[in-house]
């Protein structure tokens, strides 16, 4: 089982908190300034990146 990680655009801010704190490096900033998820294969289902991002933008689901 796998996890499906999204970013709502036009919620995120671009501060790179989901970036920071995920432990497996599943996002890496655009170069639209936005954050991306890149490696979802890698996320550990862990919600660390949804906990901490302030505007609601980072969603994770199981596949």
């Amino acid at each position: 089982m796998g996890y499906v990680v999204k970013v709502d655009k036009s919620k995120c801010d671009g501060d790179g908190a989901c970036i920071e704190n995920c432990p497996v490096d599943v996002f890496e900033m655009g170069e639209d300034g936005k954050s991306n998820p890149v490696n979802q294969d890698e996320c550990l289902g862990c919600e660390s990146c949804m906990e901490v991002c302030e505007t609601g933008a980072v969603t994770v689901e199981e596949d």
